[in-house]
């Protein structure tokens, strides 16, 4: 039977992984991790400690984590030293991991495409046509994708999981109606 470390060491080792995957540093996720599995705030020894990384690798992973908005710093009373937590709620940290990547990715490309578009449709009607077609076709997809975006973040979680459910449910029946 495992540890409670092992299991925990096995969670910010896979977290960092799949962070990696995702376009996050791998040591920021696992702090993210780390901090997220503890009952209390951690001081950035803390954290250097239990994850065997120099002080300057936690102070920008932190850094980075408190500019997304998913870390916050935490004075304790009595204590000197500034302390770390982590969004414990899942449905509220992807919903600020979420709101961020939006920030970072979506919103860039889809103003790089809107200024694309205005500068086609300057150009002669012949010129750029299949360019055009192309470059609007992927707006209109980005541009759906931030209001199903925007759609989901004014939900409550709840909502989202009903609806979620449902659409599995009508899922699983036009398919096994189908088959």
């Amino acid at each position: 039977m495992a540890t409670l470390e092992e299991v925990k060491d096995k969670f910010i080792l896979h977290w960092g992984e799949m962070g990696s995957l995702w376009g996050i540093n791998r040591t920021m996720a696992q702090v993210h991790a780390l901090l997220f599995l503890s009952p209390e705030p951690l001081s950035a020894n803390d954290i250097m400690d239990e994850l065997q990384i120099s002080r300057g690798n936690a102070s920008m992973a932190l850094r980075e984590l408190i500019a997304w908005g998913i870390v916050t710093r935490v004075h304790l009373k009595g204590e000197r030293r500034e302390f770390y937590t982590t969004e414990k709620d899942v449905w509220t940290m992807f919903r600020i991991i979420a709101r961020e990547r939006k920030k970072r990715e979506v919103d860039p490309t889809i103003n790089m495409l809107r200024q694309s578009m205005s500068e086609l449709e300057a150009m002669p009607s012949a010129e750029g046509q299949y360019e055009r077609e192309q470059i609007e076709s992927l707006l209109q997809f980005f541009e759906t994708g931030a209001e199903v975006y925007q759609d989901l973040d004014r939900q409550n979680p709840h909502s989202i999981i009903k609806l979620l459910g449902a659409a599995l449910k009508a899922k699983k029946f036009v398919t096994s109606s189908s088959g």
